[in-house]
């Protein structure tokens, strides 16, 4: 351990000859080599911050420049138009310099300001090209000439292979819709969920807003938008994350899963090995930036990649009124929690990555310690599962520090999951709620996530909100899920392959002094109030997780329909069906189109669906279902187009409420927006890694996606993820306490309503490819995600 190295360094003593000074050279090694890697990471650093900050040039292309520039000097021509000459005169070293020499640095200076000159010309070229969005709105086979030539263009800036974060500086900002724009949406979304008289009521509000107070609260938007790269994302971390004060476990935190049926191995030391190495070789291609920029699937346009900055070493610190999320730049160790000890375990010696087998024989020994939890130390987790800290954990600050400044957080779980024998549902149900809160003090919730190794080889994440969005997450899980399998494997024992090294220093035991009596006994008396806190909470949550196998997105997009728009019917009729009425639903979208954009609101229950609904509950004519259903799904297409191009509704309407508490103005149309209840949030989880796996030869090894807790009482989250061609994953939470919400009869209700849905559409396919074999197909809708 480094601190073991540099305490053992050098010794002293003092005797009557002198002071003997005696050397640990080993330990200096040590020392030196981790000073070593620290080095070259920040060189690392600093060029891809020159490659980044020149991009969608190249470093190269200076020279290419300055060559040109001094071969047309050769020629006896003067492509400066008198600048070069200019420079000459200013040169502070003129005197000790050749008229030669002179001329040659002064061509290299105005080439190098030419050449920037250049780069920020390129740089405003693409970021005025990735701020048309036409082309999300016309339909494929029906490309206009303005989109042809944009997308050639944009090919030609986007040639170079990029780095992670090349497009940052080239992203455009998010701009502010116009107040009367976004009330009239508003008014639409909510038309089909509200009575004439209480429509009418809203609909007065809105006008009264429109025409008064929301013109100036639009202007210090504006004002901010002009200043600040979003005028959203701060306010949302802030205001939605970090000022909540209730439990972040459940209510905001999410988890993602393991693959649904296969266990690699079932050795928990070596599967954690395998599992941490591969999510050291993500941060080390993150902080290389060798990882691809995120996408728009089936395109070439770029996606924000600022979120990836807080995957490793964050933390997410407590305070009285708000929380704040410290990002530290570097960490070589992980936190380990085992049997109500923390351990801090090292994942680098000499300068070096640990190997996998390397760190199976690290864990194990953690495995295989006999001592027992400190007084007190056991439950300290349930800090970060109740509600938000009224008094800060002050004793044992170093431990404390230790584990809020590890690269991640790692509890290894003693008890087992997906038993043989075990009911299939069950497992997975109990899988789920697992990993969502655990026992509410085995995980330390507020680190930026945290992965569970369970006794039987098992795994899986949860993960904090308020630093990022669940795809970011999503993305590094999946990468690591497939290095584990397919990239580092295991031998015929089920350990990890390679050599280990006995040398290797054990785990530090953290220690924690926690008297049972006076002072410190209060900390014993709020770790008792937080876990109850937290375990009422999670007793009360009700998970059902399922794969639905009956067809997939494969089969949806034949009917010419969107997958994602499919689902969202599908949802809407599974909930009518539940309850018998209609609900304000949430559907995440993300506008990370734009500079450090998060998410958009996607209000999917419109009056389009709700007619469609009416229509086939009531029997009505199937072709009049058919045309009623493709409407809705083309109406949510729109909803969703909008919201990732910055016209959603919902973040405008929170800027404005949020500007108008500054001002200490109250809003009655603010009130009653936020007033409103999302009884059923939803959210899709888009597999990034499709190229990874390999589901038709490998079908054990599917990837179940994630899911979170119900965001209101009486209402339902539900989390899905297409799978391949033919496979959809659900995760549905709901609260025991309602007696109206019942996870598993909604799960019931899912897999009905989508096989209705897709028999009805797919009568109208067959009949229509039997009228239209000779003829091509018509054009079919854009789908984002």
């Amino acid at each position: 351990m480094a601190e073991a190295h540099q305490a053992v360094a050098f010794q002293f003593t003092i005797t009557p000859e002198g002071i003997d000074l005696q050397l640990s050279h080993e330990a200096l090694r040590q020392v030196y080599l981790s000073g070593l890697r620290s080095w070259k990471k920040r060189i690392v650093r600093l060029k891809n911050n020159v490659i980044t900050g020149v991009y969608p040039a190249s470093p190269s292309s200076w020279l290419f420049v300055v060559i040109a520039i001094l071969a047309t000097m050769y020629t006896r021509s003067d492509p400066s138009m008198g600048l070069i000459a200019k420079i000459q005169e200013h040169l502070p070293a003129s005197g000790s310099l050749s008229v030669q020499c002179q001329t040659v640095v002064s061509a290299v200076v105005f080439s190098t300001m030419l050449w920037l000159s250049l780069i920020f010309t390129m740089k405003l070229c693409l970021k005025q090209l990735l701020s048309y969005h036409g082309w999300m709105f016309e339909q494929r086979g029906n490309v206009s000439n303005t989109t042809k030539v944009w997308m050639m263009l944009v090919r030609i800036f986007s040639g170079r292979q990029p780095l992670l974060y090349s497009y940052q500086g080239s992203l455009p900002n998010l701009p502010v819709p116009a107040v009367k724009d976004t009330i009239r949406r508003y008014l639409e979304s909510i038309r089909p969920l509200k009575s004439d008289s209480e429509f009418e009521r809203v609909n007065t509000l809105a006008k009264e807003f429109e025409v008064s107070l929301g013109n100036r609260l639009q202007w210090y938007l504006k004002l901010k938008s002009m200043w600040a790269s979003n005028y959203v994302s701060d306010w949302w971390e802030e205001y939605i994350y970090l000022r909540g004060r209730g439990p972040i476990m459940v209510n905001s935190n999410y988890y993602g899963m393991d693959f649904m049926y296969a266990i690699p191995t079932p050795i928990q030391a070596a599967r954690a090995g395998n599992i941490l190495h591969a999510v050291l070789m993500y941060r080390r291609k993150l902080n290389k930036e060798e990882i691809k920029p995120s996408r728009i699937p089936g395109t070439f346009i770029p996606l924000c990649s600022a979120q990836c900055e807080r995957i490793f070493n964050t933390t997410r610190i407590p305070g009285e009124e708000t929380d704040t999320v410290v990002h530290w730049k570097d960490s070589e160790y992980v936190a380990v929690y085992h049997r109500g000890r923390y351990f801090r375990l090292w994942l680098y010696q000499a300068g070096r990555m640990l190997s996998p087998r390397e760190i199976e024989y690290q864990i194990q020994r953690i495995l295989d310690d006999p001592s027992t939890p400190a007084p007190g130390e056991e439950k300290l987790g349930a800090f970060t599962a109740g509600d938000r800290y009224t008094q800060t954990l002050t004793l044992n600050k170093r431990s404390l520090d230790c584990i809020e400044k590890a690269a991640f957080f790692v509890t290894l779980e003693h008890e087992e999951l997906d038993k043989k024998g075990d009911d299939p549902d069950i497992t997975l149900d109990r899988y789920a709620k697992s990993l969502l809160h655990g026992k509410c003090y085995d995980r330390w919730f507020d680190k930026s996530f945290s992965v569970v190794i369970y006794k039987n080889g098992k795994n899986g994440l949860n993960a904090e909100h308020s630093w990022a969005d669940a795809p970011v997450v999503s993305r590094m899980w999946e990468y690591v899920l497939a290095t584990d399998c397919f990239h580092l494997g295991y031998n015929e024992e089920g350990h990890c392959k390679g050599d280990v090294n006995p040398s290797l220093p054990r785990p530090q035991r953290l220690t924690w002094d926690i008297p049972s009596q006076g002072k410190a006994s209060c900390i014993f008396i709020l770790v008792a109030k937080k876990l109850l806190v937290a375990q009422v909470l999670a007793d009360d949550v009700d998970f059902h997780v399922f794969a639905f196998r009956d067809f997939g997105k494969g089969s949806i997009k034949k009917v010419k329909m969107s997958p994602d728009g499919f689902i969202q019917l599908a949802l809407q009729l599974a909930f009518y069906r539940d309850r018998g009425m209609f609900c304000l639903t949430y559907e995440a979208s993300m506008t990370r189109l734009f500079r450090e954009g998060r998410t958009e609101t996607v209000r999917s229950c419109t009056s389009e669906s709700c007619e469609f609904l009416r229509a086939f509950e009531n029997g009505e004519d199937v072709e009049v279902c058919r045309r009623f259903c493709r409407s809705a799904s083309e109406k949510h297409q729109q909803l969703y187009r909008l919201a990732m191009t910055g016209a959603g509704i919902d973040r405008h309407l929170f800027c404005l409420y949020i500007v108008s508490k500054y001002l200490g103005i109250e809003s009655p149309f603010l009130k009653e927006v936020f007033s409103e209840p999302w009884r059923l949030s939803t959210s899709q989880t888009p597999v990034q890694h499709l190229e990874m796996f390999d589901f038709v030869n490998y079908p054990e090894y599917l990837i179940c996606g994630g899911g979170f807790g119900p965001v209101a009482d009486d209402g339902y989250g539900v989390s899905y993820s297409l799978i391949g061609e033919d496979i959809i994953t659900f995760h549905v939470s709901s609260k025991h306490s309602c007696p109206q919400t019942d996870s598993h009869k909604f799960g019931k209700q899912i897999r009905k309503a989508l096989g209705d849905l897709l028999q009805l559409m797919t009568n109208n396919q067959k009949e229509a490819s039997r009228s239209e074999q000779n003829h091509s197909p018509k054009p079919q809708s854009k789908k984002e995600l």
